[in-house]
């Protein structure tokens, strides 16, 4: 078997949601663990986005993934079945993106590597991305857990103190890899309060 082979494929797909660096600090972490093979496809609102937010240009963002695949390929192989995947994380997941997958739209090459994802019964994360929320938002989220992805809004865990806007992107981050069975040591881990005497 070649080492690509043996490699952990990720796909990232960073949609139109407030909350680009998600899905830029998520490759910056993958593009640091040994044996994984990212696979990035952006929406346009989601170009758009990580330019506003990030000040980061198209090929600085493709430049911490392995592959790049345009979403309008809908040909491209992160859109078949055949493709071996381990995961895809949708980091931000917008609610139009939400939408499409929890009603198997597979519009663009994002939203069908998702579809593909939950039909083959591998790990999908969305990292949804709106407040607050209304019943459509809500059915959709039951819908694609009811499926089989998860949804992983990016929610700050105050109990770990942190001291950075950095920090609580990075522990959102470090729950998505969990979540995709990613080792890290991205954001410490909750040990436990002793019981007051």
């Amino acid at each position: 078997m070649a080492e690509a082979d043996r490699q952990r494929r990720v796909i990232v797909a960073i949609s139109g949601a407030s909350g680009a660096v998600y899905g830029a600090r998520l490759l910056q972490v993958l593009q640091e663990c040994p044996g994984v093979e990212t696979h990035l496809v952006v929406s346009d609102a989601g170009w758009r986005n990580l330019q506003h937010e990030l000040d980061m240009d198209r090929l600085a963002v493709e430049a911490l993934a392995h592959q790049v695949h345009d979403v309008r390929n809908v040909g491209a192989v992160i859109a078949s079945g055949s493709f071996q995947c381990h995961a895809m994380v949708v980091a931000p997941c917008s609610m139009r993106t939400l939408a499409a997958i929890a009603h198997g739209l597979a519009d663009n090459l994002l939203t069908r590597a998702a579809d593909v994802a939950l039909k083959e019964r591998r790990r999908l994360v969305l990292m949804v991305r709106e407040s607050p929320l209304h019943l459509t938002h809500l059915r959709n989220m039951v819908a694609v857990t009811e499926m089989g992805g998860i949804i992983c809004p990016p929610m700050p865990a105050f109990y770990l103190r942190p001291q950075s806007v950095g920090e609580v992107v990075d522990y959102s981050v470090a729950r998505a890899l969990d979540l995709i069975d990613v080792p890290h040591e991205l954001a410490p881990r909750w040990d436990g309060l002793a019981l007051p005497e």
